[in-house]
């Protein structure tokens, strides 16, 4: 068992991104889902299988730093080579996937500082802070004391160099998508249909009644 890991350009046009038939995304890794029985501590265990991550998709997308910075040669379709500079634009993933790469805690918004009693208000907060959390994850090779309590302040998980961190030009926080299938399809329209249905099949109970 792995995750895998698709990449897309982001000058495909929607109507052909979204259409599997039509291949636009490439599959690039797989992230091992080991499950690391060995670690009893239940806390240690969820930190070494969070950093594992982050070390795998480091290995995946550090490259892309050097070529964001330098360019790379690079043909279009229509067969004209041009310099291009390569960045990570986007992260799609379902919500729990949304807080193991932004290191935000579960029960938490990993893209804003909404407290978790008024999730679901139709309220707007300020973005999670992505220069404080450098700051925060700069400390990870000094006293680890002082690094777990600095991450503990900012809200976010001590995790070792999470993988975003040295990318060039890359806020993680402005970069999540939401998953279409997951939070849009099963979550919005699932709840919209159910609120919409749950009426008529009363009034029906209630004309056979």
């Amino acid at each position: 068992m792995a995750y895998p890991v698709y990449m897309t350009i982001g000058n495909i046009p929607k109507e052909i991104q979204r259409k599997p038939s039509q291949c636009a995304q490439m599959l690039i890794s797989y992230i091992p889902t080991t499950k690391l029985k060995g670690i009893q501590n239940k806390a240690a265990h969820s930190r070494v299988l969070v950093n594992l991550f982050h070390s795998c998709m480091w290995i995946v997308l550090g490259p892309i730093t050097l070529h964001g910075k330098t360019g790379l040669e690079m043909m279009s379709r229509d067969g004209i080579w041009h310099q291009c500079h390569p960045i990570l634009s986007n992260f799609v993933g379902n919500y729990p996937e949304q807080c193991l790469v932004t290191c935000a805690y579960y029960s938490k918004c990993p893209k804003c500082q909404v407290p978790c009693d008024q999730l679901g208000d139709y309220k707007q907060f300020l973005s999670h802070d992505y220069r404080e959390a450098l700051r925060s994850f700069a400390l990870a090779d000094g006293n680890e004391c002082a690094f777990h309590a600095t991450c503990r302040d900012s809200g976010i998980k001590p995790i070792y160099h999470p993988f975003w961190e040295f990318l060039l030009l890359v806020d993680i926080y402005i970069s999540i998508t939401p998953d279409v299938l997951y939070q849009l399809l099963q979550g919005v329209m699932k709840h919209l249909i159910a609120w919409v249905t749950d009426p008529l099949v009363f009034g029906q109970q209630s004309v056979d009644t």
